[in-house]
């Protein structure tokens, strides 16, 4: 079994663990039946041990593969990441949405996405990364009674995404304690309206609207004040003319929304204002999760 999975940028803005929207950068996983059990990793993680000797993939796998079929049989895993680990871009996401798909698809012998959605809810409780990874595009999502329910809108080939990618990792576990336990209402409206207006805007293409619909006050500036050069980050995207400029996930990347007409000419200005970060032009991937058998 191959399984690939594409890398997501959540939130974007006011759209705190709801919104998020799923880039051509890709983790594969290959997967086979073995006489007994091993492990690779390639690209992203393969340095880290404990990526090796207490792997989340292979973890939610056999728990699932085991409820289904009640045996523990040996496999070989093969990893080649893409995905920045720690940056904001969903690796996290990416390994817990496949291991669910290679569970059901090795223990089923078939996949269902809304199957695989409503359980990767299980392992990260919040659906802005998971749903984007699996469906692919921009996906507003909601939990209702432990279900997940999304929308999608593809994202035309002549909008791309540049990302930002700072030499420090954000701990997402870390950057939540920096949140507010309390929000006044007119902050809670601010970002209730700016949400719904930026869903809006991108199922209507209305992109010249994304740079008043993507502002927020909930989480953006706590975060990035552990990194402070993300603010003239943000400000030096728009001030080149990105449509919407947002911290991705938690960070620490900067995910920038362009015209591809534009993208060179923003990036290459990025990546000399700053020059250690690492300033990337990706495109979006419309599929999402894809499994070969």
């Amino acid at each position: 079994m191959i399984i690939e999975v594409p890398a997501t940028s959540a939130n974007l803005g006011p759209g705190f663990d709801t919104l998020g929207i799923a880039l051509n950068m890709h983790n594969k996983v290959v997967i086979k039946k073995s006489n007994f059990f091993s492990l690779s990793i390639k690209g992203e993680g393969s340095n880290r041990k404990r990526f090796k000797n207490n792997n989340l993939f292979v973890k939610i796998f056999y728990e699932i593969y085991e409820e289904i079929t009640g045996k523990r049989d040996n496999f070989r895993f093969e990893f080649y990441n893409k995905i920045p680990i720690s940056r904001g871009l969903g690796s996290s996401s990416a390994v817990i949405t496949s291991a669910v798909a290679a569970g059901f698809g090795y223990g089923k012998g078939e996949i269902n996405k809304q199957e695989i959605l409503n359980k990767s809810l299980e392992y990260e409780n919040h659906p802005d990364n998971i749903a984007p990874a699996i469906y692919g595009g921009f996906t507003v999502s909601v939990v209702d009674d432990g279900k997940v329910y999304t929308q999608k809108k593809d994202i035309p080939s002549t909008l791309q995404a540049i990302v930002v990618i700072p030499e420090r990792a954000m701990s997402t576990s870390k950057s939540r304690t920096a949140l507010s336990k309390e929000y006044a209402i007119e902050d809670i409206v601010y970002n209730l309206s700016r949400s719904s207006f930026l869903c809006s805007a991108i199922f209507s293409e209305k992109w010249e609207l994304l740079k008043i619909a993507s502002k927020d006050r909930l989480h953006q500036d706590k975060r990035m004040s552990n990194m402070k050069k993300l603010f003239a980050v943000q400000k030096s995207a728009l001030d080149a003319g990105a449509l919407m400029s947002t911290l991705s996930g938690s960070g620490s990347t900067f995910f920038n929304l362009v015209f591809t007409k534009d993208a060179k000419n923003i990036a290459n200005f990025l990546q000399v204002k700053f020059p250690y970060f690492k300033v990337k032009i990706v495109d979006f991937d419309n599929i999402g999760l894809k499994v070969n058998f």
